[in-house]
Formats: structure tokens, C-alpha cells, sequence
């Protein structure tokens, strides 16, 4: 079941970037407003840190070639400045709304997906950023093939989640 409400999505092509190319550099910054609901998706060579508001919460994403084919990764800063109650509400709400923010992605560059259909199974690692061990992880959250609203096939993916060794 989708979480994603595609009206709720506003995509931007920054210079460089086109709906279908590069794969490599292309990076993805995922805001979203608290009043609205509404997400923003900027995709461009550089994160678009000129999105990013202070509570840092917004989800970074990239291509990486590895040895046979490519891996994507997120980063997402749970630490937060405010101190450790803090990061374990985040670390919990970056939980709750990665799924959304993948399809976010999926469903935002879905003409990049389209012209790269192989990109659809690779594997999607998510670095949680913290001082804190407790929070400080790198975890496997499937592939954009779980994450794809328009395939009948979308489901949630909480079953794919596994944690990687650090």
C-alpha cells in the first residue's frame, strides 16, 4: 500500500541534470513542510542544502557504481542538536517516513527509473548518522522495485529491512 499522495510532490531538475541522465552524481534532497504535508524534491549534481532548514531533517540520496552495477545510498543526520531525547525521536520518525521518502524518490524520477530499468533492483543503504552507537547504523532498506507506486506490485517494505555490519 502507497503511503506517497503524488498532488503532495514538487520535483526540480537542477543544472546538469536531466529527467534521464547522469546516473553517477545524480543526487537527490528531500525536504518536506510540517504546515502543508508537502514534499520537495530537488535533483541535481550537489544536494540542494539550500533546502535544508535547520532541524535537518531532510533525507540526502546518490548513485554509486560498485563492482557489478550500482548501490544507492541515503544519508540521514538522526543526532539532531538538541541532545540525546531528541535522537531517539528522530531516529524513530526517520523510521516511520523513510518508506514514504523512497517512494518519494521512485515516484518523483520515475522517467530516470524508466530509462534505467536495472536501477529499480539495486540495493538502497541507509547510513543513520549519530554520535550516539545506539542510533550510529548502516542498514539495507531493499531496492526502488519495493518502493514503485505505480507497479501493482508496491507494497510495504518493512519485511526487507535488514541491518548491514558496520
Amino acid at each position: 500500500m502507497s503511503r506517497l499522495k503524488p498532488e503532495k510532490l514538487s520535483v526540480e531538475f537542477r543544472k546538469g541534470v536531466t529527467a534521464t541522465e547522469p546516473i553517477i552524481l545524480r543526487r537527490y534532497t528531500l525536504t518536506h513542510s510540517d504546515i502543508t504535508a508537502n514534499l520537495f524534491l530537488t535533483i541535481g549534481l550537489i544536494y540542494a542544502y539550500d533546502k535544508v532548514n535547520a532541524m535537518r531533517d531532510e533525507v540526502l540520496g546518490e548513485w554509486m557504481k560498485a563492482q557489478d552495477g550500482y548501490l544507492f545510498y541515503v544519508y540521514l543526520y538522526v543526532d539532531g542538536q538538541y541532545g540525546p531525547e531528541v535522537a531517539t525521536t528522530r531516529n524513530y520518525i526517520f523510521r516511520r517516513e523513510l518508506p514514504l521518502a523512497l517512494e518519494a524518490i521512485r515516484y518523483g524520477d520515475k522517467d530516470f527509473f524508466t530509462a534505467h530499468p536495472e536501477l529499480n533492483d539495486v540495493p538502497i543503504i541507509v547510513y543513520f548518522s549519530s554520535t550516539d552507537s545506539q542510533y550510529n547504523k548502516i542498514e539495507n532498506w531493499g531496492t526502488f522495485s519495493n518502493y514503485d507506486i505505480i507497479s501493482s506490485n508496491a507494497n510495504q517494505s518493512s519485511s526487507l529491512i535488514g541491518s548491514l555490519p558496520l
